[in-house]
Order: C-alpha cells, then sequence, then structure tokens
C-alpha cells in the first residue's frame, strides 16, 4: 500500500523530557512529564499531541460521512481524552474517549454520525482491538 502522506518527525533529550519536532520545522514542542505522573509538567506531553491529533482526525471524518449522508450539520466539535492507564504487568496503556458535539442534526443522526466516522477515521482505525476507545455524541 502506498502512502498518501507520511509526517516525520523526531524526539530529543531525556524520553518525556525533552523536544519534538517535524522534519518540516512546523511543529517543534518541548516535552514534560505532566505533575499527575510525577513530573514537573509545565509543557505539552505525547498523550496530548495524541489527543490533538486524535481530535481534529476525527472531526474530519466526522465532516466526510455527514457530507456522504446529506446531513446538514453545524458547530461541531471534537473533544478527544487520552487516558494514561497501568496494566497488570507493570506497563502502561492508553485509553481514548471521544465527544463529539455536533448542531443541525437529532440525537438519532448525531450518533449514527459518530458510529460512521468511527469506522472512517484512520486513528480510529489504528487504535481499533488495541486500546479502550469509546465515542458520544451530544447535539447543540
Amino acid at each position: 500500500m502506498s502512502a498518501l502522506y507520511t509526517a516525520v518527525a523526531t524526539a530529543t533529550g531525556d524520553g518525556r523530557n525533552g523536544e519534538a519536532r517535524s522534519d518540516d520545522g512546523q511543529l517543534v514542542v518541548d516535552l514534560a512529564v505532566p505533575k499527575e505522573m510525577g513530573g514537573a509538567g509545565g509543557a505539552t506531553n505525547p498523550e496530548q499531541l495524541f489527543a490533538v491529533g486524535y481530535a481534529a482526525c476525527f472531526h474530519s471524518a466526522l465532516k466526510v460521512v455527514a457530507r456522504r449522508s446529506k446531513a446538514k450539520i453545524s458547530d461541531s466539535a471534537v473533544t478527544a481524552e487520552v487516558g494514561v492507564n497501568p496494566t497488570d504487568a507493570g506497563g502502561f496503556q492508553l485509553s481514548v474517549a471521544l465527544h463529539a458535539e455536533i448542531g443541525g442534526v437529532d440525537q438519532e443522526t448525531a450518533d449514527e454520525l459518530v458510529e460512521q466516522a468511527h469506522q472512517v477515521c484512520p486513528y480510529s482505525n489504528a487504535t481499533r482491538g488495541n486500546i479502550e476507545v469509546t465515542v458520544d455524541a451530544t447535539v447543540g
């Protein structure tokens, strides 16, 4: 399979405490372990970056499925909550909760659109079967 696009980024420093940058220089971020995980905080972290990426990608997927189904949505937004959870083996695993806010449609349509978006979104397809991902919609 040939990729339509390939993003390239490099992290340096001490893992979660360091810097990350994209190869084109459009993204340059300091990284820090969050206070909730025993770090100093004060900079972004991999989970925030994953949440931003997943929220944006899922929002695009939502817009695509709405267009395909001719649903006239308005004022939509997607919030992604990415959790870091301990495993029984002493490691860690992510979990994701996606919350879509959709205007212009009823609750049943919003729920259907979110489920369809979950089948289309590349992040959803990558995580399916690997981590817990929940999706929900509210109408506004």
